[in-house]
């Protein structure tokens, strides 16, 4: 039986992606979750693995093609064996279950954790935003959830009042499970429950109390891999989540229990303070945006041959200019930092040197020159590193960017960031000196070329024209490049023309449009 495996959806409104390697050749004999192919987004590198068993029977796209989501990826000959589900994973925020119709016309429907893409099939519940009871209308944000690329807020889809919320706070949810219950008012006349939604109920009601089964216990990749760390067959722990899931505490309890009933004598032994405290080391997941960040990180470093460049500004005019505009333009909405200044000036530098705005294809056969300056800016978030960025530099004012910035930084350092203000940049921007360091060397943002590491603003003393020690402020800025299309030559007179603007703010003035 020759089965269609459909490229699933991959989040956050991507329509398409690069195939950059296929990982099997027709003919090969392939396993349940086998790696097939490496596809590129405009956001990240995926790997898309077997759903199931067979022999690879068509590759439908050539390396370096581009593939489109809800479209057959390749062909696999499943033996003929008993029939498969598809391997379609579409998009699906609005399936809603029917559990029951009361008679003054009120529905209870289970809203299904929808599918958030890259294979991901359960998610950590990080905070509910609405509380059982709660009357919610439709696009209202219901709850956090944390996969291991960023958090995702999920919205209601109807007005209704919360009358379950199925997990708890730091639980896994399950992707096209019930992640809470909705009361909605009936579109329909009263009826009388069926045979199937009695059915349905039961089946539910089963499903929420049945326990984990014998010798398979409930747990995510990450625990389990912990217990094969430590030697511990997971199925003989006990779980205290739903359904009995074992989470990485429950590990932790089996591993020692001895251990801690004999700390526990040695606190209530007189002679207890001469033995020492017995500590574990803690073992904890990579996991969320970190996990991203060490995936792309190696990904761009094995890839890109990078090189870097530094060179020293002097800010000391720019410095007194904001310092003489801040306090006029300042506003809760607009902070005017130095960031700003930095990004419309490095805009119209690009102008003058396109290669720095490009980026390369996975074998380095095209080059994209972008029109857009999309220049994103590292920030130090909860849920680890994000790279924001703003959209159309060229064509906005210092203000303008400046307001722009204000909203991105808030969004980024509470996790709450919005995925379309992450995808799309075109060159990134490292404010390491916020929190110490001058110079750095900073890993390139994959597929962009360049990246800049902005070091600590120190006071420091320079001879001036007359030869004269003044004190002056100084930063470091610290460039890495594509070595495959950018040469030392152009990183250098593209740095140059940064520096003039930022050195003599005049000239940034006069440079622009």
């Amino acid at each position: 039986m020759i089965k269609e495996f459909i490229l699933p959806d991959i989040g956050e409104g991507v329509v398409e992606c690069e195939l950059v390697e296929w990982l099997v050749q027709e003919g090969d004999v392939v396993t349940e979750d086998q790696p097939i192919a490496d596809v590129m987004t405009d956001k990240a590198l995926v790997q898309i693995p077997a759903p199931y068993a067979g022999t690879i029977a068509k590759l439908h796209y050539a390396k370096g093609e581009i593939a489109i989501v809800h479209q057959p990826l390749y062909s696999v000959d499943v033996g003929g064996s008993a029939p498969v589900e598809t391997a379609e994973v579409t998009e699906q925020p609005e399936i809603t279950q029917p559990v029951s119709v009361t008679s003054a016309g009120v529905t209870i429907e289970e809203f299904l954790l929808p599918d958030i893409g890259e294979g991901i099939v359960e998610c950590e519940l990080v905070e509910w935003l609405v509380s059982e009871g709660d009357t919610v209308v439709e696009d209202q944000p219901i709850a956090d959830v944390m996969t291991d690329k960023a958090l995702v807020q999920i919205p209601a889809i109807k007005n209704g009042k919360i009358a379950k919320l199925h997990y708890r706070k730091g639980q896994l949810a399950k992707v096209h499970a019930p992640l809470f219950a909705i009361e909605v008012e009936s579109q329909t006349a009263v009826v009388v429950e069926s045979t199937a939604t009695t059915e349905s109920e039961s089946k539910q009601v089963s499903q929420k109390v049945e326990p984990a089964s014998q010798g398979k216990a409930l747990a995510s990749p990450a625990v389990r891999r912990l217990a094969r760390t430590l030697d511990i067959d997971i199925a003989s722990v006990k779980g205290t989540g739903k359904n009995g899931r074992v989470f990485k505490e429950d590990i932790e309890r089996h591993q020692s229990p001895v251990a801690v009933v004999s700390q526990q004598e040695q606190a209530a032994s007189p002679t207890s303070n001469d033995k020492p405290n017995v500590t574990t080391d803690r073992v904890e997941p990579i996991k969320g945006v970190r996990a991203v960040m060490a995936r792309m990180m190696t990904e761009s470093v094995s890839t890109i041959p990078h090189f870097t460049y530094c060179e020293e500004f002097d800010l000391t005019e720019l410095v007194a200019l904001r310092e003489s505009m801040k306090k006029k333009y300042s506003t809760d909405e607009l902070k005017l930092t130095m960031m700003p200044f930095f990004m419309k000036s490095m805009s119209l530098a690009l102008t003058q040197f396109p290669d720095m705005n490009s980026q390369v294809n996975a074998d380095c056969s095209e080059q994209t020159f972008l029109s857009s300056h999309n220049i994103g800016m590292a920030v130090d978030s909860k849920v680890g590193l994000l790279v924001p960025n703003v959209k159309d530099v060229q064509n906005k004012t210092i203000l303008e960017i400046a307001a722009d910035i204000t909203r991105l930084t808030t969004a980024a350092r509470s996790g709450r960031v919005s995925p379309s203000d992450l995808k799309g940049g075109s060159i990134s921007i490292s404010n390491i000196g916020a929190l110490g360091g001058t110079v750095a060397t900073p890993i390139i943002n994959k597929p962009e070329v360049a990246i800049v590491a902005l070091g600590k603003l120190q006071v420091l003393p320079r001879f001036n024209a007359a030869g004269e020690v003044e004190a002056r402020k100084i930063m470091q800025v610290s460039w890495s490049g594509d070595h495959r299309v950018i040469d030392g030559g152009t990183i250098a007179r593209f740095c140059n023309l940064w520096k003039l603007y930022l050195e003599q703010p005049q000239e940034m003035l006069l440079a622009m449009q």
